[in-house]
């Protein structure tokens, strides 16, 4: 696979995954749908690493990462489809886009990394007056077309954001090499269990009667796909292009949700969305590159 292929891919499966988890929860409870989506992605993922020979490490620190990656998959990816039915797939993707100044935040309390400069504090600020914008819209706009329980959603998508960070800083703070298909394979067969535990909980049926075809594709594209191919496209990306052109990724990927979810799911963009998406994409920027100094970034394999 060519670089700029893989970076396409990564790009066009994270922009239309927000999408895919609406679709995939219209006519599948939530609980069910991710479950569906991580039990897809974990059987060939494993098919993958014995086929391929690649070390799947099982010592304490390997079980550790694969801890703290399954706490992101789980944590996010269950608030994250609670979420669905009350906000757009455009708003969960640009809410999403705050995770790297969040994941900032919280090394600075796990990882004791240096804490922000005035340009990133400034770069926060702007992003969380963006965020209020979008959620004062959303909650009390008449014109919004959500409905009124949207605030649950909001709620329900920062959650997803907070275990995403949080997951990816744990993940740090643990020194050791290991392939990015055994993390997430280990990740899914750790957290797979949790999900059926809260699918038995919170619906424990199966109503295949209710069943629609466009919910059934959504899961497997988002099994396939979102849990599998982009996650191995992203790595591979990560490797061959500089950091910079990678966080390139975090801007594009909100503003192509927004229009799809517009163009297939006739989702409302509003005004105040617009606006609101606009500082958002400002503060991420102004956090990314505002007041860096010119160097070279090596990346290695």
């Amino acid at each position: 696979m060519s670089v700029p292929a893989a970076y396409f891919a990564v790009v066009l499966i994270w922009s239309t995954t927000p999408l895919g988890i609406v679709w995939s929860s219209e006519s599948v409870d939530p609980t069910l749908a991710v479950l569906m989506r991580m039990v897809i992605a974990v059987v060939p993922g494993w098919l993958i690493i014995k086929l391929c020979k690649i070390e799947f490490p099982t010592h304490r620190q390997a079980l550790k990462v694969y801890t703290y990656s399954g706490l992101g998959i789980f944590g996010g990816m269950l608030f994250s489809y609670l979420s669905a039915r009350y906000i757009s797939s455009g708003l969960m993707s640009l809410v999403f886009g705050l995770s790297p100044i969040l994941s900032g935040v919280l090394a600075q309390k796990i990882l004791k990394e240096p804490k922000f400069s005035k340009t990133k504090k400034v770069a926060l600020l702007i992003s969380l007056v963006g965020l209020g914008v979008v959620c004062f819209d959303n909650i009390y706009g008449a014109s919004s077309g959500f409905n009124s329980d949207s605030w649950i959603g909001l709620v329900a998508i920062l959650g997803a954001v907070f275990f995403f960070s949080l997951s990816g800083v744990l993940v740090k703070s643990v020194d050791i090499k290991i392939h990015a298909l055994s993390t997430t394979v280990g990740s899914l067969v750790l957290s797979i269990p949790l999900f059926f535990i809260v699918w038995l909980l919170f619906d424990g049926t199966l109503p295949l009667e209710e069943w629609q075809a466009r919910s059934l594709l959504a899961i497997l594209y988002l099994g396939v796909f979102g849990s599998l191919i982009g996650f191995i496209a992203y790595f591979y990306v990560l490797q061959n292009l500089s950091a910079s052109t990678v966080s390139l990724i975090t801007m594009i990927t909100p503003v192509i949700a927004l229009y799809f979810g517009s163009l297939l799911n006739n989702e409302v963009i509003t005004e105040n969305l617009v606006i609101g998406a606009c500082c958002v994409m400002t503060g991420l920027a102004l956090y990314q590159w505002g007041g860096r100094k010119r160097t070279k970034v090596a990346i290695t394999s």
